[in-house]
């Protein structure tokens, strides 16, 4: 599955063999085929994997009353964890015809643990603006950190995200007061 994910986000589903992944992954197209019938199975479950990992990190943090903090926290630790995976779940999967359909069915089931933050705070007619643009900007912070960050430093990311998220909210729910008085 990890040879997979970084065949596929380096080269994209249709550029990508099955006999390319079964080389990254040192083993045969026999054994890939044994456990996947074909490619797109297996472009789904790694997009499936990534995506219930996230899941379950999230809601365990949030079982610890981790709010901001542990959105941030279960998007990072599966982002270490399956970097090319959540590169592949959060931004070539859209834009891959057999898949887009399946890749924003998944983005609107994170999307509305957001909607649930901000729906209460913000002006109703702005609550799917806020939710969606919470999303992605959480997404793109953990995309860029990995890209740019230290992993010695992801507390600090961690931190920083978490007081970024928490300000944004704050000033759309000010802004979205004053609308309304």
């Amino acid at each position: 599955m990890q040879a997979a994910a970084e065949a596929f986000a380096h080269a994209g589903y249709a550029a990508t063999s099955m006999d390319e992944i079964a080389a990254t992954a040192g083993i045969t197209k026999l054994i890939v085929y044994r456990h996947f019938e074909a490619k797109e199975t297996l472009y789904r479950a790694v997009l499936e994997q990534v995506f219930d990992r996230q899941v379950e990190l999230f809601l365990a943090n949030i079982a610890q009353g981790l709010e901001a903090e542990g959105s941030t926290r279960a998007l990072l630790e599966v982002a270490r964890e399956w970097p090319d995976g959540f590169r592949l779940l959060w931004r070539h999967a859209a834009r891959e015809p057999q898949f887009g359909d399946y890749a924003l069915s998944l983005r609107d089931v994170a999307v509305n643990a957001a909607r649930g933050v901000v729906t209460p705070l913000v002006a109703p007619e702005l609550a799917e603006w806020a939710a969606q643009a919470l999303f992605d900007h959480l997404v793109d912070a953990v995309l860029d950190w990995l890209d740019h960050g230290d992993a010695a430093h992801d507390n600090d990311f961690i931190a920083l995200e978490t007081s970024a998220l928490r300000a944004t909210v704050a000033a759309w729910a000010t802004t979205s007061s004053a609308r309304r008085a």
